[in-house]
């Protein structure tokens, strides 16, 4: 029920009005959205950790904001170092209008990217965007391989999608939305998300694991070393000013660790939902107020 009504909020004007004039909103903000994002992008960096950049925006219904957002991301590119990643969303870059000019504004950004050395990952959105994500994500593979594309656990037809993406990069994460049918009690998601590593780590694609979770990480691990894959095999991703800590860990241990730095004004709905995405979020978030841990 918590997490209902916290997804709910993430859509809601006046709570996001209520929130945003707060002033104790910008202490919170700061910690896990990225001001100065290019500062933000070279401490990781010097830090030895990899990173994947998201401008927050969605749900753009106008031509013009969809290419706005296209200049925005390739202006982003140029702020990143090599083997660096970006996320986009479909919706920012005109999927509601379009599937058509989404995969065109995509596979702009995807050449660009390419031209740096940096790779494009299609972030998750909504339940019904999915169908059009991977149609999308298929496409590009054709010209841009590395492309990647995110599967949420949450969703029931998350195995099926995983079986599928052969060779390609993979973000698997639990799911930060709702959708008919789908998995609601925590112990469920985390189920699926087990059957789609293992289906990930024994396949041909490059798992990126997103999660916070510290049974899930030693799970990754141990299906690694079973698996045959070195640390060079699949990655781990956290978000920005989430378990920083354990971050440093992991890449102090040799993991692959990329850290989601989101940045940009919308950022209400993302924080929103990351605290709806396991009802425990809301006091490790209140908690990481006064604890770096």
């Amino acid at each position: 029920m918590l997490r209902q009504a916290m997804l709910a909020l993430s859509k809601s004007r006046r709570a996001e009005r209520l929130v945003s004039t707060s002033p104790l909103t910008a202490g919170v903000v700061e910690r896990y959205v990225a001001g100065d994002v290019a500062a933000v992008v070279r401490e990781l960096t010097r830090r030895g950790l990899l990173v994947t950049v998201a401008h927050l925006g969605e749900e753009v219904t106008d031509e013009s904001r969809a290419a706005d957002a296209v200049r925005g991301y390739l202006a982003l590119l140029g702020l990143l170092p090599a083997g660096a990643d970006v996320s986009v969303k479909l919706t920012a870059l005109g999927l509601r209008l379009s599937q058509r000019l989404a995969l065109g504004h995509a596979a702009e950004i995807c050449a660009a990217a390419a031209a740096r050395g940096l790779t494009v990952t299609l972030d998750a959105e909504e339940h019904d965007t999915v169908p059009a994500l991977h149609a999308v994500h298929a496409a590009l593979r054709r010209e841009h391989p590395d492309v990647g594309v995110v599967v949420q656990a949450y969703l029931p037809d998350s195995l099926d999608r995983c079986e599928k993406l052969g060779g390609a990069r993979v973000r698997l994460c639990k799911g930060a939305y709702t959708a008919p049918g789908a998995y609601k009690r925590p112990a469920d998601i985390d189920r699926s998300f087990v059957r789609c590593l293992k289906v990930l780590m024994a396949g041909t694609a490059y798992p990126m694991v997103a999660t916070h979770d510290p049974q899930l990480l030693r799970i990754a691990a141990t299906l690694a070393v079973l698996d045959g894959r070195d640390q060079t095999g699949y990655e781990l991703q956290m978000l920005y000013g989430v378990r920083p800590a354990e971050q440093a860990r992991q890449g102090q241990r040799g993991a692959r660790m990329r850290v989601y730095v989101p940045y940009g004004d919308e950022w209400y709905p993302y924080l929103v939902r990351r605290l709806a995405e396991r009802p425990a979020n809301l006091a490790f978030f209140l908690r990481s107020l006064v604890s770096r841990r």
